[in-house]
């Protein structure tokens, strides 16, 4: 009840600011005119001061108050001449004011608005913030303001804000979560990464060695070889960066999403890149490769994107294709190799509850019994993904 009161009191006041201009405009002609005599019998009083005062010769004191009394007697004589008009009403505007625009709002409210839900304060909806990201982070930033020692919550926190394009809290958070909770792969490819974000995807010397920290303490980390790569060819060292490349390729997977992204770069740099045609010149029939046509993996339109893309930018690209294959095997799941590839895919962006819910869907699929599930639990125990749970 006391919001629709506070909605009439509301449409109440706007209504008076919008007709109070139409209400006085035929007052304002006649204010006019009687401003410009009060101006001009001012005059001719502060003339007589001014005289009396010894300011001004008795001639100019004519002059001046002939000039005044013509300019006077010009405004009076245009008072007679006009007869009184009575207040003209803006009737349709009125009305539409009055009527139709808070019917308007009402219908529009009602249309988009949620008039059944109950009123909400900031502290009910810090306690219970359903899946309101706004919400989330104002909680766990009231926490850490508590809290500031709080390693989980900075590590919690900081992939948030880089995913919401906060890059300097991500920044913070990063460093806080560090230093807190010790380094680790994960941690120091999000710093590094919102390090590149804030310089428009340049892989800076801080960056650089934020990932070959990263590197010492997970030699086969694809992200921070790829970045590292990737600083190399941006320094103008092609042939170094062509290296990277290649060996990251040889590294990877043959159904690896960020594959055909580094193909790309190996050509770029003048390479030949992994998974070409054998039989095509400068072809490495060694390298291993990708089915460009294999569900889940990128078009070419999708790799040529990717080239004019920062850091950030990349990433959620990446993530997006393997949303998208999660999506196609949901549809159908009767795809050995994509969700083979889906569980890899999610261990190598170190999404493991994602790996371990593939896991579990693909198996509902392919039974651990059959040859089939036994090699997706192969490939789980391989990740470090916990299987426990997965098989029922």
């Amino acid at each position: 009840m006391l919001f629709w009161i506070l909605v009439a009191a509301l449409t109440a006041a706007l209504a008076v600011i919008l007709l109070y201009p139409l209400l006085r405009g035929a007052k304002a002609a006649d204010n006019i005119r009687a401003g410009e005599t009060a101006v001009y019998r001012d005059q001719l009083r502060e003339l007589d001061r001014d005289l009396d005062g010894g300011l001004i010769t008795p001639e100019e004191a004519d002059y001046a108050r002939a000039e005044i009394g013509r300019r006077l007697i010009a405004v009076s004589a245009d008072e007679p001449a006009e007869t009184p008009k009575p207040a003209r009403h803006h009737r349709f505007t009125e009305a539409f004011v009055l009527l139709l625009l808070p019917v308007l709002g009402l219908c529009l409210y009602l249309t988009t608005g949620r008039p059944d839900l109950p009123s909400q304060p900031l502290e009910a909806r810090l306690e219970n913030p359903g899946n309101d990201v706004a919400v989330l982070i104002t909680k766990a930033e009231r926490h850490l303001a508590e809290k500031p020692d709080d390693g989980k919550g900075w590590d919690v926190l900081a992939p948030i804000y880089f995913r919401t394009m906060r890059v300097n809290d991500a920044q913070v958070a990063y460093r806080n979560a560090i230093r807190l909770l010790g380094p680790s792969p994960v941690r120091l490819d999000g710093l590094a990464e919102t390090l590149m974000a804030v310089s428009d995807g340049v892989v800076t010397e801080e960056a650089r060695k934020v990932l070959e920290q990263s590197l010492t303490l997970e030699p086969d980390n694809p992200r921070a070889r790829f970045y590292i790569a990737l600083g190399m060819e941006q320094a103008g060292r092609p042939d170094e960066a062509r290296q990277a490349f290649e060996a990251l390729a040889k590294q990877s997977p043959a159904d690896a999403p960020w594959l055909p992204l580094v193909n790309q770069h190996i050509a770029m740099n003048g390479g030949a890149p992994a998974g070409t045609n054998p039989a095509a010149p400068g072809a490495n029939p060694a390298a291993p490769g990708a089915n460009p046509a294999a569900p889940g993996n990128p078009t070419q339109q999708d790799v040529a994107a990717a080239e004019t893309m920062n850091a950030g930018d990349r990433q959620q690209m990446i993530r997006g294709m393997v949303e998208s294959l999660d999506a196609k095997l949901s549809e159908d799941p009767n795809n050995f190799e994509g969700w083979m590839r889906l569980v890899r895919s999610y261990a190598v962006l170190n999404d493991k509850d994602r790996a371990a819910g593939a896991l579990k869907r693909g198996l509902a699929a392919f039974p651990p019994p059959g040859e089939q599930g036994r090699q997706l639990l192969a490939l789980a125990r391989e990740l470090g993904i916990a299987t426990e749970g997965a098989t029922q």
